[in-house]
């Protein structure tokens, strides 16, 4: 194996070996018989051929040198491409501090493993940054219901990768960052608006698979192969749906309230069991409720509102038919109430009449229980502003009787005779005594009143002794006669 030796050694060696060389040529041609004009023309032929050799040496040593340099210079260059185009540019680096002093090989071993590295560092930062491009491609879609989004960020990329740097990498996850937070929150928005819209059709009595489907198949949870729609257009779609749905319910409400309504007065009129009356309890539970109190699944679905419609139909059916008989039993009540209430009852209405004029055809009956309908209405107004007038009038009835069992009592000879009994006459005496004391604070009236109906009670006695003078004076006597005409 040969081992490199200084320029120098090789020379001088070379030329020992040269001069050895050529005194055997030249000995060969004295032998031979070569005269000295061939001798030297073989010679300089000899030196030509010499100096060819070492000219093509010389020139494929300088093209090695040449494709050597240009080597070296192209990774240079990509090196320095790949530094800036992710962000690594580092004025101190080796290539730098080497670029004069080194030699064309050494430099181009010294460069080609960072070459390497920066290329593998290149494609991971690529993929990278496409992973971050299709996702953020992906929700920008899904947000503008891949309408062709406008993101200058993402048409950046797909032209130009040049600037693989950190610093764009940081900006690309902060876009998809505030991407994911927003399709979090369309997500979640979107799950609110389902939700409701569920509720809705569940109280309505809809189909709520076939709802949804309307405004986006998506948003039907059996469908699990597509992504949930978030777009502007899904929103506005579940927006106009739910206002649809909270009209439609408000119409319902009413519309079932008015029958609850209906369904109140004709149990109360025709008297219905409780048992017929619980089979509506759903349908009459909403009037004490508001619209969003209203959740029950099917409360105002239109079967619903079918069945106590065709309810309210049969009873009006059958208070036609008993429509006398109602009348009749309202008279009735009508006459009750005016009893307790001291108040006398409208002649016009009397069960005589009533019973003439359903008989004859001249009214109807309709009309004729709904002025008797009127007439307790307008019975218990009256009572009620006159009830604290009667809750007087009943105290001091209480008192007149008490104060008449006193004066009866008083007058008993055998009073405090020992039987069986006495005590107890003893003791409402105490309480009769007590509560005549308080009649006139407790009732707002003269006593004379109490006087006066002591009196009248008294009559009989009083005439069969003669006449007693009325020791009290003109005005006490006149309210003791209104109070007994009252």
């Amino acid at each position: 194996m040969l081992a490199f030796e200084s320029p120098l050694v090789t020379s001088a060696r070379t030329s020992t070996s040269c001069n050895v060389l050529l005194r055997e040529l030249q000995q060969i041609w004295s032998d031979i018989g070569e005269s000295e004009a061939d001798k030297d023309r073989m010679l300089l032929q000899l030196e030509r051929e010499c100096l060819e050799v070492y000219r093509r040496k010389v020139e494929e040593a300088a093209n090695a040198k040449a494709r050597l340099h240009q080597s070296v210079a192209a990774k240079e260059a990509e090196v320095a491409t790949l530094m800036a185009a992710l962000g690594e540019l580092n004025l101190h680096s080796p290539i730098q501090k080497e670029k004069k002093m080194a030699p064309l090989k050494e430099k181009l071993a010294s460069i080609t493993p960072l070459l390497e590295d920066l290329r593998t560092k290149k494609e991971e930062r690529r993929k990278k940054f496409a992973d971050i491009k299709n996702q953020i491609e992906k929700i920008s879609g899904e947000i503008s219901g891949y309408n062709y989004p406008n993101d200058t960020m993402i048409s950046c990329l797909t032209l130009e990768d040049q600037d693989l740097s950190l610093r764009r990498l940081t900006e690309f996850q902060t876009r998809l960052q505030t991407l994911q937070k927003e399709k979090s929150d369309r997500l979640h928005k979107v799950l609110e608006y389902v939700n409701e819209v569920h509720l809705l059709c569940g109280v309505l009595g809809l189909d709520f698979a076939q709802t949804v489907s309307d405004v986006h198949p998506s948003l039907q949870r059996a469908n699990q192969e597509q992504s949930t729609n978030i777009s502007n257009g899904t929103f506005e779609g579940l927006e106009q749906t739910i206002n649809k749905l909270k009209s439609e319910r408000r119409i319902r409400m009413q519309k079932l309230k008015d029958i609850a309504g209906q369904l109140f007065e004709l149990w109360n009129l025709m008297d219905s069991p409780q048992a017929e009356k619980n089979i509506f309890s759903r349908a009459t539970s909403i009037l004490r409720l508001s619209e969003p109190e209203v959740t029950e699944p099917g409360v105002l679905s239109t079967e619903m509102i079918e069945q106590a419609s065709a309810e309210v139909e049969r009873l009006t059916k059958l208070k036609a038919s008993r429509m006398k008989e109602l009348v009749l039993k309202r008279r009735s009540e009508l006459e009750d109430i005016c009893r307790m209430t001291h108040i006398k009852p409208d002649a016009s209405t009397s069960v005589e009449k009533s019973n003439a004029l359903i008989d004859s055809g001249l009214v109807d009956p309709s009309e004729l229980l709904a002025n008797i309908e009127a007439q307790i209405t307008k019975v218990k107004d009256e009572a009620l502003s006159r009830k604290e007038i009667m809750d007087r009038i009943d105290r001091w009835l209480l008192a007149c009787e008490e104060e008449n069992w006193l004066e009866d009592y008083n007058q008993d000879e055998n009073r405090y005779n020992a039987g069986r009994g006495a005590h107890i006459n003893l003791k409402r005496a105490e309480k009769a005594r007590i509560t005549i004391t308080k009649i006139p604070g407790a009732t707002g009236v003269d006593t004379g009143g109490l006087q006066a109906d002591k009196e009248t009670k008294r009559g009989g006695k009083e005439e069969m002794q003669g006449p007693k003078e009325d020791s009290r004076s003109a005005p006490d006597r006149e309210r003791s006669h209104l109070w007994v005409k009252t």
